[in-house]
């Protein structure tokens, strides 16, 4: 293998499962911004790209209200603002990525793009936006007092976001606006500043970005989401992309993404597809798989059930176990990738469906075995989809160490990683250095003064 592997961290904003073990339950957690500060400062150490915190404004509910469940076992309950802690993440480090989900449904394109303008500018450009429409959306559609919009509808809402946003970070601001001469008192030249016009089919805009261009100018673009119409947004505008299922369905899904990309004169290569990675390592490959199994264990069938409803809205407990999920109940406008993924010829029967989300979550089957085993199984996975790394998921208590013990330096010794961060902002990290801004091939930057076509 000659590529090097970009290594993301994930973390949601919410509860280490450390609160479920006697003695383990005051430790610092995802209310304290120790907390934070430490998994960010061990991400640098490690060497990670980037620490990823997920976000929603969602719950898992049925039938229009919060499923007990959640409240009681957490299952994706707990949480804090993501946005919020970045820029105590950024001041804590200096080389780290930095990546948060933004809602393209929650907040609107000016709220989003001066957010992460100010976020590149306090981190010296590190910053990315993980753009989705939502997870969990029948409880954000009730939380916010709005209609469930149907799937494919609020793709074409972040088609038209995105396209305001990109406009309003590279529109407004020619390179050369940002005078500062105490001089002649100019603090911007007024010619080179210009309001970006935008009549999208959501929204509309005659403004200005006031916030002056950041290191990135516009943050490193990322996009979580498989389905037919998020593979799309991703090869039209992702930088980096999240993906989880098994070997057949990952390499079709970034061929997939890959094709588009170059049909939109991207290039193949313009989209880094990163697997959702699990490592489950222990001395022997026995204590990996009985840890493993112990852990499964723990989980009940309506645990998974509800994480499987956070995700899609559908109540498998309600639905013939022994056999396919029905087309009637598939049918639904929350997410599609956790659907789609379970539907064709060879679909699995409801039971085995939860069995999955008890074992698996969202994500593949874990790399299991001793570190070395482990490491061989995510390199075969690499070679066998054409990807380009992997979003690392939490050890089973919540944290990273393991990974950071154990594989960071496995990976390191095989020559997969790179030593050095290359360059000091994340689209460096991730495209080499000398490349903090959007490629010319990139639709944002036909939006620039420059190409004159951003009004």
């Amino acid at each position: 293998m000659t590529k090097k592997l970009a290594i993301g961290m994930f973390q949601n904003g919410r509860a280490r499962g450390t609160w479920k073990i006697p003695g383990r339950e005051h430790e610092p957690n995802f209310t304290d911004l120790d907390y934070w500060i430490d998994l960010a400062r061990k991400c640098e150490a490690a060497g990670a790209d980037f620490l990823f915190l997920a976000d929603s404004y969602g719950y898992p509910t049925l039938g229009g209200t919060v499923v007990p469940t959640a409240v009681e076992r957490d299952v994706q309950f707990s949480t804090v603002d993501s946005q919020m802690l970045m820029s105590a993440l950024a001041a804590a480090t200096s080389t780290l990525g930095l990546v948060t989900t933004v809602s393209t449904m929650a907040e609107k394109p000016p709220i989003v793009a001066r957010q992460y303008r100010t976020l590149d500018h306090l981190s010296k450009g590190r910053i990315g936006w993980n753009i989705v429409t939502g997870s969990a959306q029948a409880g954000s559609a009730l939380l916010f007092g709005e209609p469930l919009m149907p799937h494919d509808d609020r793709y074409a809402l972040a088609d038209d976001h995105v396209q305001l946003s990109l406009k309003l970070w590279e529109g407004c601001w020619a390179d050369d606006a940002f005078v500062r001469d105490a001089a002649t008192a100019v603090w911007a030249d007024p010619e080179r500043v210009r309001e970006v016009v935008h009549d999208g089919p959501f929204f509309s805009s005659r403004g200005v970005l006031v916030t002056p261009p950041s290191p990135q100018v516009t943050p490193t673009l990322f996009q979580a989401g498989a389905s037919s119409a998020g593979r799309e947004l991703a090869a039209t505008y992702a930088e980096a992309v999240f993906l989880a299922a098994e070997s057949k369905a990952l390499a079709e899904q970034i061929g997939d993404i890959r094709r588009r990309s170059e049909a939109k004169g991207r290039g193949r290569d313009a989209v880094k597809c990163l697997i959702a990675g699990t490592f489950r390592v222990a001395d022997t490959e026995e204590e990996a798989i009985a840890a493993h199994e112990a852990q499964i264990a723990e989980i009940s069938l309506e645990f998974a059930a509800t994480t499987y409803a956070y995700f899609t809205g559908i109540d498998l407990l309600s639905l013939d176990l022994d056999k396919p999920m029905p087309a009637s109940a598939a049918d639904t406008d929350n997410g599609r990738t956790n659907v789609e993924r379970f539907l064709g010829p060879d679909a699995p029967t409801v039971r085995e469906i939860l069995e999955e989300f008890r074992a698996n979550g969202v994500m593949g089957k874990p790399f299991l075995g001793t570190v070395e085993q482990a490491v061989d199984q995510a390199l075969a996975l690499i070679e066998e989809t054409d990807a380009d790394g992997f979003l690392v998921q939490p050890d089973p208590d919540g944290g990273h160490d393991l990974f950071f013990e154990k594989v960071m330096p496995e990976l390191r010794r095989r020559g997969v990683i790179k030593d050095d961060l290359p360059g000091g902002t994340l689209r460096e990290h991730l495209f080499g250095e000398g490349q903090a801004r959007l490629p010319d091939t990139h639709p944002g930057a036909a939006f620039r003064q420059e190409a004159r076509t951003f009004a």
